[in-house]
């Protein structure tokens, strides 16, 4: 055989009401937010977790680290002191 073949994801394209309810949810707990670990966790492709982190921002769920062009850090807004 000629190297591994890789199976292609089948990551979704469209925001549905679970998988809205689970990134609202689950993102309070994590630390790092970008978009290669919406796409890893949540199974959404990037153009939606580029717009999920734009929504969480806005809604003040998440604060930003690092503004770059290529990528942006984000990471859990707490109220108060940080862990």
């Amino acid at each position: 055989s000629k190297g591994k073949v890789k199976d292609k994801a089948q990551h979704a394209v469209i925001l549905d009401k679970s998988t809205s309810e689970k990134l609202y949810k689950d993102v309070q707990s994590y630390r790092l937010v970008t978009v290669a670990t919406l796409v890893d966790r949540m199974k959404i492709n990037g153009s939606l977790a580029r717009s999920c982190i734009k929504d969480l921002e806005e809604k003040g769920m998440i604060k930003p680290v690092v503004q770059h062009s290529k990528l942006k850090i984000y990471t859990r807004a707490v109220g108060g002191s940080d862990d």
